[in-house]
């Protein structure tokens, strides 16, 4: 099942208890155009960061920008959704779901690159944006989510904190980026509506 954005439709009008005034969205493809150099600057951070986000040292603004331009033709084509945090007109956080495209599969989701900028951190944001992509997801027909994070990180006591189960470990899965060997951490979250 593809699953079409429609328009920067605001998902959270509500404000989080511990980030007044945060606006979760849902951006569609023309949004994510016009969001990429904040985009940018938020995977940069996270890469600089050293999070286990899917790139090494060195990478230059091409290849950052390159990603984001996947990220937009993917959602032009529904196969990719982006909910991004907002704190007024500032974007300060997004992450993404992709839902399977097995035949099989046409319940399950997997979610990727939970960011937040270095200094919106510790607010909330994450978690917000976690239960609006879970909210998101069950409305697109997803009844299983799965991530993988690296072992022992922040991220990983946060899945952990916001419910997700983990389910195992596997040495070396990934490189950090200054390019050291990480363990990964993979974790599942049933949403309503689903059995084992």
């Amino acid at each position: 099942m593809d699953v079409k954005p429609s328009g920067t439709s605001q998902l959270a009008a509500s404000t989080d208890a511990t980030q007044p005034g945060l606006a979760i969205r849902r951006l569609d493809a023309a949004a994510v155009a016009r969001a990429r150099p904040a985009l940018a600057a938020l995977l940069r951070e996270a890469i600089l960061g050293n999070a286990s986000v899917g790139f090494v040292l060195p990478v230059g603004e091409p290849e950052i920008d390159a990603y984001w331009r996947g990220v937009e033709a993917d959602i032009a084509a529904g196969t990719r959704c982006l909910l991004a945090a907002f704190a007024g007109s500032d974007l300060v956080g997004s992450v993404q779901w992709v839902p399977s495209g097995k035949s099989n599969q046409p319940h399950r989701a997997d979610v990727q690159k939970l960011l937040v900028l270095p200094t919106s951190r510790g607010k909330g944001i994450g978690g917000q944006l976690m239960r609006e992509l879970e909210v998101d997801a069950t409305r697109a027909g997803r009844m299983l989510l799965v991530l993988d994070t690296r072992t022992d990180s922040e991220a990983d006591r946060c899945y952990r904190r916001w419910g997700w189960t983990a389910i195992g470990d596997i040495p070396g899965y990934a490189l950090d980026p200054d390019r050291a060997p990480a363990a990964c951490t993979f974790f599942y979250k049933q949403l309503g509506g689903a059995t084992r």
